[in-house]
């Protein structure tokens, strides 16, 4: 395989396949918050801070469905549902780790960029804003 720029994210290329899965904020905290071991679904939504019900569900399945996460049912009243990492979802602790280093690192030079930009922004919206005249001016060159 070609180390080129573009060649490794063909549409076809198990790279793209992985990034699909993880790219996701909610399967990147799922899985995140499963690197410690099983948990239950109303953990999960503790833990996620935010996701709904729903949202943690549809996620899981999804992780389900590409072998990164297993839903263990235990045989008791009350039903016990646990949800854990597989094998292959344990491949993604260290990458899952090193992309939480690294917001925790940047993630206050990333909002401070942001903030300048969206500032930026609005002072180029207020400069390109013509001004209205008040209501019966019909000499606006005034201003």
């Amino acid at each position: 395989m070609s180390l080129r720029p573009g060649i490794a994210f063909l549409a076809d290329c198990p790279a793209l396949l992985a990034m699909e899965i993880i790219a996701s904020k909610w399967s990147m905290v799922t899985l995140f918050a499963l690197t410690d071991g099983p948990l239950r679904h109303g953990e999960l939504v503790e833990l996620s801070g935010g996701i709904s019900r729903k949202v943690l569900t549809q996620t899981l399945r999804r992780l389900q469905a590409n072998g990164l996460v297993e839903r263990h049912a235990y045989a008791e009243a009350p039903p016990r549902v646990e949800y854990g990492l597989t094998d292959l979802g344990r491949t993604l602790e260290e990458p899952i780790r090193m992309l939480t280093a690294w917001a925790r690192e940047n993630g206050e030079a990333v909002v401070t960029f942001r903030e300048a930009a969206e500032a930026a922004r609005t002072i180029e919206a207020d400069q390109t804003t013509p001004v209205k005249a008040p209501h019966g001016d019909q000499n606006p060159s005034r201003f």
